[in-house]
């Protein structure tokens, strides 16, 4: 299968994998169900996934790659400026629907496989890209506790009251003067 036919593919079965979670959550969003409503095989999905986890675990992958999509758009900045980039775009992308409905799945999840794999993929993964960048940034202070102060101060409950519906997709203005609020807050606690 040619590259792009194979990304155009990919992208309907991923389509069809978030329905199935909003429809169904992650326990009825099964790998069946999921290849019929992409209109793909089930042999396709388990080529390329090997088992649901895989499937969930490359959707998180794709939110994650946001995350490094944004870092690459500002390597040679200096840190601060690459985590005022980073800061709105991570915040749209965990706030956004396609989040928002992984944490809905996990949340209802009692197994609790995809909050783990939610974790590995989510915050486990990008956590440590911020915490290079506040290491190399002038605030004073153990990256490791400024990395968790920083999205504690971005995110706050916010994912909760999306997940629970309290919330409605923030929009870009409000991630923006949400970012910029959090990186302030951040530089003023780690003089």
């Amino acid at each position: 299968m040619e590259d792009k036919s194979k990304e155009e593919r990919r992208v309907q079965i991923e389509d069809a994998a978030y329905r199935m979670l909003e429809e169904k959550g992650y326990a009825g969003a099964s790998m069946q169900a999921i290849a019929r409503a992409a209109k793909a095989s089930n042999e396709t999905l388990y080529n390329w996934y090997g088992d649901k986890k895989g499937l969930m675990a490359a959707l998180i992958a794709r939110n994650t790659d946001t995350v490094r999509a944004a870092l690459a758009d500002s390597p040679d900045k200096p840190a601060l400026d690459q985590l005022a980039h980073l800061g709105p775009i991570l915040l749209g992308m965990v706030l956004g629907p396609r989040a928002v409905a992984l944490n809905r799945a996990a949340a209802a999840d009692p197994s609790g496989d995809l909050g783990r794999v939610l974790a590995a993929g989510g915050r486990d993964t990008v956590g440590p890209m911020i915490q290079g960048i506040i290491a190399q940034s002038p605030l004073q202070g153990d990256a490791t506790r400024l990395t968790q102060l920083y999205l504690t101060l971005l995110l706050g409950d916010l994912q909760i009251r999306r997940a629970t519906g309290a919330m409605e997709t923030p929009t870009p203005a409000f991630c923006e003067a949400r970012a910029a609020e959090a990186l302030e807050i951040l530089k003023r606690l780690a003089v």
